[in-house]
């Protein structure tokens, strides 16, 4: 359906939801009057990190992903958020909706590691859009939802941190392999080490070279 657009009016954090969720609120526009009956899309969410500054700080962090900013030019590629599906109800003109999107709070992610790198500001969101329109008057007819369909948001940074915030307060979440977990135990048991807080204490103040990492 060529007449069809998206715009992003705004994106918050779902105070309700069992865990870490964003709802963008989007705007759905149709263009030459016909109704349409239903929308079914898939809607691809992706964070395009060459569309805001970084300060020094930022810089450091983004290191794990990104590597040395001299090296930027060509290594700050988009990186993927979530791929989410929404149902429209019928409308005409132009209508709105709620996308939600469930989030991660695994350091494993890259969108994870890029948004807990900022500090402030906002986080650039591209919506790429796919799917199929049911429209028609007088009968019932099935339209793609053209490839080039797209939105830009942006996502304060504030906003995330206050989702994570709501679900992990205070802390995150590092995902371990078998061996490693039970070299922790091991050396938390060796050591009668009270919780896997100090047990993380413990081995970051006995790094060498570097100093104590606390």
């Amino acid at each position: 359906m060529s007449g069809l657009t998206f715009s992003c009016t705004g994106v918050r954090a779902d105070p309700y939801a069992a865990g870490p969720t964003l709802v963008f609120r989007l705007r759905i526009v149709a263009g030459g009057g016909a109704p349409v009956h239903a929308l079914v899309l898939r809607c691809q969410l992706r964070i395009e990190p060459a569309r805001r500054p970084y300060g020094a700080g930022e810089e450091k962090r983004l290191g794990v992903l990104f590597g040395e900013r001299k090296r930027w030019s060509s290594t700050l590629n988009p990186i993927q958020l979530a791929q989410v599906s929404l149902t429209v109800p019928g409308f005409t003109g132009e209508t709105e909706a709620d996308l939600v999107v469930p989030c991660t709070y695994d350091m494993d992610i890259a969108a994870t590691q890029y948004f807990r790198a900022l500090e402030d500001g906002e986080a650039p969101l591209l919506l790429l859009f796919s799917g199929t329109a049911f429209t028609g008057t007088g009968g019932f007819r099935v339209e793609p939802v053209p490839w080039d369909r797209e939105a830009s948001c942006r996502l304060p940074v504030q906003v995330w941190r206050d989702m994570i915030e709501q679900h992990f307060p205070g802390c995150g979440w590092l995902r371990l392999t078998r061996d490693t977990m039970d070299a922790l135990v091991e050396y938390r048991a060796r050591h009668g080490l009270p919780s896997w807080e100090s047990t993380v204490r413990a081995l970051l103040a006995a790094a060498p070279a570097e100093g104590s990492l606390l």
